[in-house]
């Protein structure tokens, strides 16, 4: 049984969350590789949501299909949101991510740092808490895996319950639950 995420006060107060999409290439193998990737930025294992299939929002007409998931890593000392960030940036470009040329365009790896224990940022390399995340099936229900009671900074209702608030999305599914 995986353990949960801890909502705010808990004793965990560095966990960061990083939602991973990929539309071009082996999607799938290119989560699975990230997932793994992301192992040693972690002090504890890190939790794993399911890979979903999602259809693209506000993309180009004609963009792929995502396979979306969540990770959940324990920051080391002294990790920063702006170090960890810059190590997110490394690994996409270890997986062939190249500067966008077009708007939310299809890609081989993309991570967003969704939150990073309390911290909140407002620059222009970093927003945190991801100023979308509630308001995006493809986070909250892969997050609600590992993470249902969690509280996002700036919000008051737990990722369940902000998952519940969202239209249905009868195209999003569940490929693998055996992570």
């Amino acid at each position: 049984m995986k353990s949960k995420v801890q909502s705010p006060k808990s004793k965990v107060e560095k966990w960061a969350i990083v939602a991973l999409g990929a539309n071009l290439g082996d999607s799938r193998g290119n989560i699975l590789g990230a997932m793994r990737r992301l192992e040693p930025f972690s002090e504890r294992p890190s939790r794993r949501s399911s890979l979903w299939e999602t259809t693209p929002i506000h993309c180009p007409p004609g963009s792929p299909v995502f396979v979306n998931a969540v990770v959940g890593l324990v920051a080391g000392r002294g990790e920063t949101p702006e170090t960890l960030l810059a190590k997110l940036q490394a690994l996409e470009k270890e997986f062939g991510r190249r500067p966008k040329e077009v708007l939310n365009e299809p890609r081989l790896l993309d991570l967003d740092l969704i939150v990073f224990g309390y911290e909140t940022r407002a620059t222009p390399e970093l927003t945190l808490p991801h100023p979308r995340a509630h308001e995006r099936r493809f986070v909250l229900q892969p997050l609600s895996e590992f993470a249902p009671d969690l509280i996002l900074p700036g919000q008051t209702i737990s990722v369940t319950e902000l998952l519940h608030r969202l239209p249905p999305d009868e195209s999003m599914r569940k490929l693998d639950s055996s992570l």
